[in-house]
């Protein structure tokens, strides 16, 4: 019993880091921002960001954030993200990095990530 309740808690926290969202961000239009105060920070991948890059960014894809976390200036960031989970885990790594992430901006098909659609069958 102690270690299935163990799992669920590890199950519980894996998925809170993940999909739940960080509390403080706002999503803005990359036209609003005034660039002087902010580094714009790409998580997207490699082939994502090739295909639609963003002038002026630092593109560092998700997966090598830790690795590369002192590539990143020392100022307030926003986050070209394509996704809810690229956006949650990246403002999280970040802040646990001691960096402010003011805002993120979505760029790509977030279509299917925008809103959520429930269907209910009677």
């Amino acid at each position: 019993m102690i270690y299935l309740s163990l799992a669920l808690i590890v199950i519980l926290v894996i998925l809170y880091r993940r999909y739940f969202p960080v509390r403080g961000l706002k999503s803005y239009q990359l036209e609003e921002l005034e660039l002087s105060k902010l580094k714009i920070l790409d998580v997207r991948d490699y082939n994502e960001s090739y295909k639609n890059p963003i002038e002026g960014s630092l593109n560092i894809p998700l997966s090598y954030l830790k690795r590369n976390v002192d590539e990143i200036p020392d100022k307030d960031l926003h986050l070209i993200v394509t996704s809810l989970l690229e956006k949650n885990v990246a403002a999280r790594v970040l802040k646990q990095k001691g960096y402010r992430v003011a805002g993120y901006s979505f760029v790509g098909d977030q279509s299917k990530e925008s809103h959520l659609e429930i269907k209910v069958n009677y």
